[in-house]
């Protein structure tokens, strides 16, 4: 089978592993200064294959600062919530179901961004992603072991909150950045992410990173599994024109992510879980499918 056959499946298998990763790393690390790490390194990389490969650097400030502010929110504010979340209890599988919301959230900020209109049948959709969800999480907020309920509901907003820091750096970079070199672009948003994460980790951390083989694992996939392999994937199916096909199997994502949780971890496949998760792809089915397609997030 060729690799134009392989990628887009490939693409979101690899994507899907980024939530398990946070959980694994979260056994390890601090999660911001985790991502600090990872994102100076992801930079470093990106730099590396920029001058090998010679690419083109921006050519005005404003695109250099534009990659910047974009790199906050896409990477920086979107992954600080989200490991910081799954840290503080938020099951991968859960969260991976959140990361569906993303084409929602895209599909509601539209009309108000960039002028499209919503059919009837996206409408449906989106009110079954949200019913999904709640479905999905309605047994960790009203679990009786956790009899704080904030406790419980302040991980999962800061989640949801972080999907729609991801999808504000979406429809930014859609916007602001719909040319130039896509690696030397993905170096500056790192270190955009670098700017939120390090003054979080020196303020709110003590940048516990326990230096195990496990803990270096962690890190090296996340920096050339995720943000090099999956980037690289993602250049290699734009440039043979196939992002739309990578983007419809953001369907798989939740389910995908919910396994490999239940593998790695043992978090159960719960029937809300099962329901919730068939529902919110129904609905970013319904939704997404007149929506232009744009790769999935990932953690």
């Amino acid at each position: 089978m060729s690799l134009d056959r392989l990628a887009p499946a490939l693409f979101v298998l690899l994507w899907s592993t980024g939530w398990v990763v946070a959980k694994y790393a979260a056994l390890h690390s601090e999660p911001f200064t985790f991502l600090s790490i990872r994102y100076g390194l992801s930079a470093l990389a990106f730099l590396v294959l920029c001058l090998v490969m010679r690419a083109r650097w921006p050519t005005s400030r404003e695109t250099w600062l534009r990659a910047i502010y974009s790199g906050f929110f896409l990477h920086g504010f979107y992954l600080a919530g989200l490991w910081w979340a799954i840290a503080n209890g938020v099951p991968a599988g859960i969260s991976g179901i959140i990361a569906a919301l993303q084409p929602l959230m895209t599909a509601m900020a539209a009309p108000f961004l960039v002028g499209e209109r919503l059919q009837q049948t996206q409408k449906f959709g989106l009110a079954l992603g949200f019913i999904g969800i709640a479905i999905a999480i309605s047994p960790k907020l009203f679990d009786p072991a956790t009899s704080d309920l904030g406790h419980a509901a302040l991980p999962l907003a800061v989640n949801l909150i972080a999907m729609g820091s991801v999808t504000y750096g979406t429809l930014y970079q859609k916007k602001h950045l719909q040319s130039g070199d896509l690696r030397t672009i993905a170096t500056l948003q790192y270190v955009g992410a670098l700017l939120l994460t390090l003054p979080l980790s020196l303020i709110f951390e003590h940048q516990h990173f326990d230096g195990t083989a496990q803990a270096f694992g962690a890190l090296a996939w996340s920096v050339f599994g995720l943000s090099m392999g999956g980037v690289g994937l993602l250049l290699y199916l734009i440039r043979r024109g196939q992002v739309s096909r990578a983007a419809s199997l953001i369907y798989l994502m939740p389910p995908a992510v919910a396994l490999e949780a239940f593998v790695a971890f043992g978090e159960p496949l719960t029937l809300p879980l099962i329901i919730g998760t068939v529902i919110v792809v129904t609905g970013v089915y319904m939704t997404n499918r007149r929506v232009v397609q744009h790769a999935p997030a990932s953690a």
